[in-house]
């Protein structure tokens, strides 16, 4: 599930540690945001149990999200030992994001 993240150096020591890393951008004023974020959460927590799933809420971090060029909320960020491979922003179906995400994963993780 979700872990908030506080810092920008937070962020970066989970890139360099996590082999495969979701990263929600949103704000709590963003309505899309919040109806978008739990189908976001369930889907790649049931398809990708690997996956580590971290939220940046970009009001409380904005310097976070510049570093990440996020200035349209919701984006999501998908990351393969520290590098972006994924970018959604705002609208995008959740069905493509998770295929999009499979081929790496599974490279990633294969049994």
């Amino acid at each position: 599930m979700f872990t908030e993240l506080n810092s920008s150096a937070e962020l970066e020591s989970l890139k360099d540690s996590e082999a495969a890393m979701l990263v929600y951008f949103s704000a709590d004023s963003c309505n899309v945001c919040k109806s978008l974020k739990p189908k976001v959460e369930t889907t790649v927590h049931q398809e990708f149990p690997n996956m580590k799933m971290v939220y940046v809420k970009t009001d409380e971090l904005p310097e976070t999200a510049g570093q990440h060029r996020v200035f349209t909320i919701p984006t999501v960020l998908v990351f393969f030992e520290g590098k972006e491979f994924i970018r959604k922003v705002r609208t995008f179906s959740i069905d493509e994001l998770i295929r999009e995400i499979k081929r790496p994963y599974s490279l990633i993780f294969s049994e």
